[in-house]
């Protein structure tokens, strides 16, 4: 039986400055950097150099021919003239050399061979020269790319495959570089299941799929690190400290996953203060506050939190700058871009929030939008293009502000990406990947806002792209007499991609007997909708307003939710009993569909970015592609029959 011990409290609930502080500090006093090793220059990509190292010999290391043709003496050549041309004999005065042969002795210039004529006279052979030369013309002089002694690289520097070939063209065959530090990770939890041992271990309610040691462990691999995954310890205190010390004996810097927070069974703190000293416990962050930072027999120990973003920037802050420390250098610098928000990012007051954002080049503009905000999502990550920073003494920042993000991604792919804001719908997703599968340099980011929130951000310049099903109730008319309400004097390009069913979606078998929107004013019946704006929420209010249906006497009206696969993904789950949304999301979860209404969606573009070379590629798609039309039937629930019309 595991031993539960007491309730425990942070240790310190400090400020990131301080904590980062007091945590480098103790760093900086107890770690020393790693000893060295000799290794073969041409393996060293990567490394950190532990002492400069200086060319051995000059390269090229004599004086070579820059190009094919005849080593002379430019003395010989001083008189040489179009009128009075010298004649040079070969094989004495004149030698042919190819690229990169070496000069001969006394010879200090070379005429390429498209300069000169070859005459025969009394049988012996000449060239013909009509320009003078001047000293060491067309030559490679000795020392010209590098000079014997000259420093290739320093002390404590990353060595780029550039220093590679400086350092083996100077004779360099072995360097002098940092031991890679051993990092060992141990994810805790008895709920974890690591499915890459467990291949056919059935998951079960409860379970949780261990997945960050390994996407910490490839983080550290980039630093240079040699990763050691334990497996996972189990909720037990004397497990977590057996395999803790066992890490000590060869590690320099330990990670463990998970137990650093106020849960009854989160004994990491406990094991960690009976063996070391707690520095820190407790940050003022968001996500990542419970991150434990320690250290045992002086070697740091962190006890990162389980939610995968909390882990990763627990990573960014107090791991990553540690790695390279031990390895003598600082880390590199993240890339740093100013950006303008698409939206309003609240933040609470005394806590540095990091946030995940969506990046893209729009209107001479790179334009932030916000991804969800959970510490649990690891697909923020995935799409994430950068971190903003939301200091402590912010409330929030407003839509329209201009601040510095942090990238994850290179500057030139977000140049090369469409920016896609408004009505989430499946077919987005595969129009995406269609476009990186066709063309690999482009890519399509996307933002689920709803319809009008899509239309606004194209009004605002915020999104190149913008996906409507929009329904006018007065005209019976989809998107066209919003977009000329909302933007109105601006020329827009609107493209069919799909005619769509929306109906409710409810469990497979329909076990309580759903026939209608009627139905959702049962006392046993719970609804999930979509978010204000959106045009599913509008299709919803509309219907609910012909059949004379209060929302208020409807449970989980006011639950939102950002897409139709996320709604699906609540009924299937039982958080609600039904909602709306589109056929191939119900086909996706296995839910049973009541069909409502079929609904036009239509791309719009605004006409100024219809000549960028990734947008004409992403309509030649929708036009022309028909792997992709077939791909969207198969989805379920589509019509295809205008996609790529022009409705307006």
């Amino acid at each position: 039986m595991n031993q539960l011990l007491p309730r425990h409290i942070y240790r310190t609930n400090i400020s990131l400055e301080e904590a980062e502080r007091l945590w480098f500090n103790s760093v900086k006093e107890r770690v020393n950097p790693l000893p060295e090793e000799l290794i073969k220059t041409e393996d060293s990509r990567g490394r950190i150099t532990s002492r400069p190292v200086r060319a051995r010999i000059s390269s090229p290391f004599f004086h070579a021919s820059a190009m094919d043709g005849y080593a002379v003496r430019f003395s010989d050549t001083s008189m040489a003239t179009e009128r009075n041309p010298v004649f040079l004999r070969i094989g004495i005065d004149a030698i042919r050399l190819d690229t990169g042969d070496p000069l001969p002795e006394d010879f200090n210039a070379v005429v390429p061979l498209e300069d000169v004529n070859v005459v025969k006279r009394d049988g012996i052979e000449f060239i013909e020269l009509r320009e003078a030369l001047t000293p060491w013309q067309n030559v490679r002089i000795a020392g010209e790319d590098i000079i014997a002694g000259e420093l290739i690289i320093s002390q404590n520097e990353i060595i780029t495959p550039f220093h590679i070939g400086a350092l083996l063209a100077s004779q360099n065959r072995e360097i002098w570089v940092r031991k890679r530090p051993l990092v060992s990770i141990i994810p805790t939890g008895a709920e974890m299941v690591d499915i890459t041992s467990h291949l056919e271990e059935v998951l079960k309610p409860g379970n949780l799929i261990e997945f960050n040691s390994y996407f910490l462990g490839a983080l550290l691999e980039e630093t240079g690190a040699v990763v050691k995954r334990y497996p996972t310890i189990p909720d037990d205190r004397s497990a977590l400290m057996d395999v803790l010390r066992d890490a000590l004996k060869e590690s320099n810097l330990i990670m463990i996953i998970g137990g650093s927070s106020l849960g009854r069974e989160d004994y990491t703190p406990e094991v960690i203060k009976s063996l070391g000293e707690v520095v820190v416990h407790g940050v003022n962050i968001k996500p990542g506050k419970p991150v434990l930072l320690v250290f045992v027999e002086d070697k740091p120990v962190i006890g990162v939190p389980g939610y995968p973003v909390s882990a990763f920037i627990s990573y960014e802050l107090f791991v990553r700058p540690v790695i390279y420390m031990i390895q003598g250098c600082d880390p590199p610098r993240r890339d740093e871009l100013d950006v303008v928000l698409s939206r309003n990012i609240p933040s609470t007051l005394g806590q540095v929030e990091f946030v995940r954002v969506k990046i893209g080049y729009v209107s001479g503009r790179y334009i932030a939008t916000p991804l969800g905000r959970g510490a649990g999502l690891m697909s923020s990550l995935v799409k994430a293009d950068g971190i903003l920073e939301i200091p402590s003494s912010s409330e929030g920042i407003e839509g329209g502000s201009s601040v510095k993000v942090k990238l994850l991604r290179r500057r030139d792919e977000l140049l090369n990406t469409i920016v896609f804001i408004g009505s989430h719908d499946n077919t987005i997703d595969l129009l995406a990947n269609t476009l990186k599968r066709h063309y690999p340099s482009y890519s399509l980011s996307s933002a689920n806002v709803g319809s009008m929130g899509g239309l606004l951000a194209l009004r605002r310049r915020e999104c190149h792209i913008s996906g409507t099903h929009l329904l006018d109730e007065e005209t019976g008319e989809f998107n066209i007499p919003f977009i000329k309400r909302i933007l109105a004097g601006e020329s827009v390009k609107v493209i069919n991609l799909v005619y769509r069913q929306q109906g409710l979606m409810v469990k497979k078998g329909n076990p309580k007997s759903i026939k209608g929107f009627q139905d959702l004013l049962r006392e046993d019946v719970v609804f999930i909708n979509r978010q204000r704006g959106s045009g599913t929420r509008l299709l919803l209010d509309k219907c609910l307003r012909d059949l004379g249906i209060d929302p208020a006497g409807i449970k989980g009206y006011d639950m939102e939710d950002f897409t139709h696969m996320s709604v699906a993904s609540k009924v299937a789950t039982g958080v609600a009993d039904a909602g709306l949304g589109i056929y191939s999301a119900a086909k996706a979860f296995d839910l049973d569909f009541i069909p409502v209404a079929e609904e036009r969606y239509d791309l719009l573009i605004l006409e100024e970015y219809l000549h960028l070379p990734m947008i004409r590629a992403l309509i030649d798609i929708v036009r022309e592609d028909r792997e992709f039309r077939r791909e969207v039937e198969a989805l379920g629930g589509y019509d295809t029959r205008d996609m790529g019309k022009e409705i307006l």
